[in-house]
């Protein structure tokens, strides 16, 4: 959904018919000006989307800082100018976008630089039309970003292999399906898992709940595949119970990727606000 299109809808949900109190109390020809403040440290994130439900107000965004820049509490990270309704009437929805989206970046922010070398990617546990906007915090962030959605990327999930009859079975329907181009992953909970989806030449094994000790051993498992198969060993992706001290503890046993669905649905949303000049 394009950006435009997302702050139509969000402004219909919030203004509806129009803002009764603003049309009440302030004059239609009154023009002004206000400073977008960061409340605490974050990093900052969201100008576009910010910038778009003031320009369908009629007023205009003027960053201060760059995306992706990590400010001090009480910077000004942006301004805005035009009709003072349009300035009061977009204020909430601009700042709950920014809110949600510094947040995201300002998590993924404070994780990734406990991982070292190691990349740490999202997951689809997004909100519904507007993962691309979360998903692009995560970036800004300094993290990176898994498969987009269901159509670009082949991961089989326990319920897959449970409905298709078993790992064989599931791994040999997806390679029938998949063209030449689309790596095929699958998940795996147990060392003998793992050993099967390698025989059967998985491009990527997400290692699903396993603890250090399994991860180190998955890892070695992998390698000596690889070494007595003279083939490149498999990418190996943790998932399940991360967070940025384990992944900090975890960061050079040899992992791939670690996939952190908590980069999105656990971030705080930062705290900003909006004061008229």
């Amino acid at each position: 959904m394009k950006l435009a299109e997302i702050v139509r809808l969000a402004l219909l949900e919030d203004v509806g018919h129009g803002d009764v109190t603003t049309e009440a109390t302030v004059p239609a020809e009154l023009e002004g000006s206000a400073r977008i403040i960061a409340k605490q440290e974050l990093v900052v994130c969201g100008h576009d989307i910010a910038a778009e439900v003031f320009r369908q107000m009629g007023a205009t965004y003027t960053p201060e800082v760059g995306e992706g820049e990590l400010v001090e509490k009480w910077t000004v990270i942006a301004r805005v100018s035009g009709p003072m309704r349009g300035l009061l009437t977009g204020e909430r929805l601009a700042l709950n976008f920014m809110m949600r989206l510094c947040g995201i970046a300002t998590h993924t922010h404070r994780t990734v630089a406990r991982a070292g070398t190691l990349k740490v990617v999202d997951t689809r546990k997004t909100t519904p039309l507007i993962r691309r906007l979360e998903r692009r915090a995560v970036k800004v962030g300094g993290g990176s970003n898994h498969r987009f959605a269901l159509y670009d990327g082949i991961l089989i999930k326990d319920n897959h292999i449970k409905a298709a009859g078993g790992v064989s079975e599931a791994i040999q329907r997806a390679r029938s399906h998949a063209h030449h181009l689309l790596r095929i992953e699958i998940e795996v909970e147990t060392l003998d898992e793992l050993r099967d989806a390698l025989a059967l030449g998985v491009d990527a094994a997400l290692l699903d709940n396993m603890d250090d000790e399994t991860l180190k051993a998955a890892i070695a498992l992998n390698r000596a595949f690889a070494a007595e198969n003279g083939t490149r060993p498999a990418i190996l992706e943790a998932s399940g119970n991360m967070d940025a001290d384990r992944i900090e503890r975890i960061s050079d046993i040899g992992l791939d990727v670690v996939s952190m669905g908590g980069l999105i649905h656990q971030a705080t949303w930062a705290d900003l606000s909006m004061k008229a000049d």
